[in-house]
């Protein structure tokens, strides 16, 4: 493994290429589950500089990260290379959650310069990343990649904004642990 000082040339250009990554987070304490979420479409990832990056959160099923980031902030973002010479890059760092309600999603959000949709989007996670690391990758498959699902943005593009604030309210207001996520009203 091999420690780096920034996000920059060949690791950028790797992270950046990647149609998928990983998000990790936990609460504090002993308490609680450690969640691992899967995350891709292009254009929902960017790299803001040497030591920050952001992702767009999109409604679903759970909230883990907006709850365990709300609680202590720490967060870890996985990058493996399915295609290509073998790599993993991991980003550590603290993180946090800016929900569409808020201003400031208004001025993260045009950073994205190709999402699929902005519609289903619940939040921005902004990370400051404290260290950027890679490894061999050795043992992870090679997978082809085929494209994007549509899935997520179709199951809600008939959804209102009154609509994705009762999911958030509904089906987004706990973690699976009993933590809130969302206190907006």
């Amino acid at each position: 493994m091999k420690v780096h000082e920034r996000i920059d040339g060949r690791l950028r250009a790797f992270i950046e290429a990647q149609p998928m990554f990983f998000v990790a987070t936990a609460p504090s304490g002993a308490d609680g589950h450690v969640n691992v979420s899967p995350k891709g479409m292009g254009g929902t990832f960017i790299v803001l500089g040497e030591h920050r990056v952001a992702y767009l959160d999109y409604h679903g099923s759970g909230a883990e990260t907006i709850a365990h980031l709300d609680e202590n902030g720490r967060i870890t973002l996985m990058f493996c290379a399915f295609q290509g010479p073998p790599n993993i890059v991991r980003l550590h760092g603290h993180a946090r959650a800016v929900p569409v309600t808020s201003p400031e999603f208004a001025d993260l959000q045009p950073l994205f310069p190709a999402p699929p949709d902005t519609h289903a989007v619940r939040s921005v996670i902004d990370v400051t990343v404290t260290r950027v690391s890679d490894s061999c990758g050795y043992a992870v498959p090679l997978m082809s990649y085929e494209g994007d699902r549509d899935l997520l943005i179709r199951a809600h593009e008939r959804r209102t904004e009154a609509d994705l604030a009762d999911y958030r309210r509904t089906k987004n207001a706990t973690s699976i642990d009993g933590r809130p996520v969302f206190t907006e009203s």
